[in-house]
């Protein structure tokens, strides 16, 4: 269970920093990531970190967007710097674990950036 938090109003430039916190364990999780809605049906990859510790990042976000974890938290993050308005959109975090009964996958509930001009 994951519960996404740090979203809100910012001006154009600013920063923000997303929480994602694990209701368990992170030390579990096979990736972790955000996400954000394109359509309605399709969300796009933000930023992925894996467990060995290796990060990905959309063509839209390299650059300006770190995911980072707290391994003692539980939690992890996601830091948005010179935020642009088009960046404006609802942020989900995703963790995937994958064990002997294959992958499991949870998502946040979501959290609401919204970037002014």
């Amino acid at each position: 269970q994951l519960q996404a938090s740090g979203g809100g109003v910012v001006q154009a430039g600013g920063s923000l920093r997303l929480s994602c916190a694990a209701s368990g364990s992170i030390y579990s999780i096979t990736e972790m990531g955000w996400y954000r809605p394109v359509s309605r049906d399709e969300v796009d990859l933000v930023a992925l970190l894996k467990s060995e510790g290796t990060t990905k990042y959309g063509d839209s976000t390299k650059g300006r967007f770190t995911i980072s974890r707290d391994t003692a938290e539980n939690t992890f993050y996601l830091q948005i710097n010179n935020l642009n308005p088009e960046d404006t959109a609802v942020y989900y975090c995703n963790a995937k674990r994958f064990d002997s009964s294959g992958w499991h996958d949870f998502w946040g509930q979501g959290t609401l950036v919204t970037v002014s001009s």
